[in-house]
């Protein structure tokens, strides 16, 4: 199991939530991409885009750089690895629950077959 600060949780799924940020992502993932070139991907202003983009960037999602004047956005795999690591860990808990459930099926099962043989032995 890993370590991981619930604020930053947080922000990861916040920054997920919404389809634009999830489109620049899987984009600035392929490959580095301008702010401005990200922003002439979508009908909106270029300020809307990089407030996107800078959600992304405060969840770790994408880092930023200056080359010149143009700002360059790139995808941060290690925080997916995150994302990721913490939908496994709920699934872990989830598969239990599961478990817990399919255990006691197969437990009272058991119970209602023991008790129709008590009923009728000739069976």
């Amino acid at each position: 199991m890993f370590t991981y600060d619930d604020d930053q949780a947080d922000a990861l799924f916040r920054a997920l939530a919404d389809r634009t940020r999830r489109d620049i992502l899987r984009r600035v993932l392929a490959g580095e991409h301008s702010v401005s070139s990200l922003a002439a991907k979508y009908e909106m202003s270029f300020a809307a885009v990089q407030k996107h983009v800078a959600v992304l960037e405060r969840a770790g999602l994408l880092t930023k750089r200056r080359e010149g004047r143009k700002a360059l956005a790139t995808g941060e795999v290690e925080a997916l690895r995150t994302v990721g690591a913490l939908l496994s860990e709920l699934e872990e808990v989830w598969r239990g629950r599961v478990a817990r459930i399919d255990d006691l099926l197969a437990m009272e099962a058991e119970t209602n077959n023991q008790n129709a043989q008590q009923r009728d032995p000739e069976e």
